[in-house]
C-alpha cells in the first residue's frame, strides 16, 4: 500500500485532529467490528465534548472549512482503503505456509529462513520473513542484504556517523551502515488476542520512522522505509484500531509503504529491484 498523494505533507495540527477524533469517537463501533467514518457533526462534536473549538472546522455559516472537508474525506479514504486492500490481502496461518512452501520449492532459497518463537506445533518457520528474505534474494542481483541485523542502523558523513537509530530493525539493504531501505516484519499468526506486543510493533516503527523522517528533514538523507504486517485475526479480526492507525503512519510520511500479507509477494520484487539501482548508482 502506497500513500495517498492528497493526504500527504499534511501539517502536524491536522493529524492532530486525525488522532484525536479517532480516539475520542473510538476507531471502529462497537458490536459491529466495522471501522468507523466520523461525519463532521460528530467530529465536531468530540471536539466540543473536550472543551475544544471546532472554528477550523466550521465556518461561521455553518459550511465546512477545508480543514473540515479534509478530515471527513481522510476517514472515508481510510475505512475504504483497509476495506478493499488490506482485508483481502491478510493470510491465515496456512494460507501463509502455502505461499512459503510454494516459494522455497521454486526459489530453493540460501538466505536465513527463521523461526518463530512459538512452541511445541505452533513452532514453525516465521513464514511472512521467510517469504520476504526469499524475494529479496531472488532480486537482489548478487547485492547483499542484512537480512536478521543484530546491531544498530548508522547513517554516516565522510566516514563518521551522523545518526544512529534507537532500535535494531529486522533488515537493511545491502547492510546496517548506510542503507539505501530498511524493514520491520510483524507477523502473528498465532496470536489469540491483540496483545500489547502486537501494538508495541506498530509504535517500534512509528519510532523508526520519526528518526528517519528527521534525518531527511535536517541531514538530506534518504533511508526509505517499510512495514511488512500479517495474520488475518491479530490484525483484522482483532486490531483494525492500529491498521487505522498504521495508515496514519504511512500519510504522516513515517513508512514509504506497507506491504500486508500476500501483496508483498507481488510488490516486493518491485521494490528490491529499486534498491539494487540506488546501490549501484553509489559505486
Amino acid at each position: 500500500m502506497k500513500p495517498q498523494r492528497r493526504f500527504l505533507g499534511r501539517p502536524s495540527r491536522f493529524w492532530a485532529n486525525v488522532r484525536l477524533v479517532s480516539e475520542r469517537l473510538g476507531y471502529t463501533q462497537r458490536g459491529q467490528g466495522q471501522i468507523r467514518v466520523p461525519t463532521l457533526r460528530q467530529t465536531a462534536e468530540a471536539l466540543r465534548g473536550l472543551g475544544l473549538s471546532t472554528d477550523h472546522l466550521i465556518a461561521g455559516s455553518g459550511r465546512p472549512t477545508e480543514m473540515g472537508r479534509l478530515l471527513v474525506d481522510y476517514f472515508a479514504a481510510r475505512v475504504r482503503k483497509l476495506n478493499a486492500h488490506v482485508a483481502p490481502n491478510l493470510m491465515s496461518s496456512q494460507e501463509a505456509r502455502t505461499e512459503f512452501q510454494a516459494l522455497r520449492k521454486t526459489l530453493r532459497p540460501s538466505c536465513p529462513i527463521p523461526m518463530n518463537k512459538q512452541k511445541g506445533k505452533k513452532r514453525t518457520p516465521a513464514y511472512l520473513t521467510g517469504i520476504v528474505n526469499m524475494l529479496i534474494e531472488a532480486n537482489a542481483q548478487g547485492v547483499p542484504c542484512d537480512y536478521d541485523p543484530q546491531r544498530l542502523t548508522t547513517i554516516t558523513h565522510h566516514g563518521a556517523p551522523l545518526r544512529t537509530l534507537a532500535r535494531r530493525v529486522d533488515g537493511c539493504f545491502p547492510r546496517t551502515v548506510d542503507p539505501v531501505a530498511l524493514w520491520e516484519v510483524k507477523e502473528y499468526y498465532y496470536t489469540t488476542t491483540f496483545g500489547s506486543r502486537v501494538a508495541d510493533g506498530v509504535y517500534e516503527s512509528l519510532l523508526d520512522g520519526m528518526e528517519l523522517q528527521e534525518l531527511a528533514s535536517n541531514a538530506g538523507v534518504k533511508v526509505r522505509h517499510y512495514l511488512m504486517v500479517d495474520a488475518r485475526y491479530a490484525w483484522w479480526d482483532c486490531g483494525k484500531s492500529y491498521l487505522c492507525r498504521i495508515f496514519d503512519m504511512l500519510h504522516m510520511g513515517y513508512v514509504d509503504e506497507v506491504l500486508f500479507g500476500r501483496e508483498v509477494i507481488e510488490r516486493l520484487p518491485v521494490l528490491v529491484r529499486q534498491w539494487v539501482r540506488l546501490v549501484r548508482k553509489r559505486q
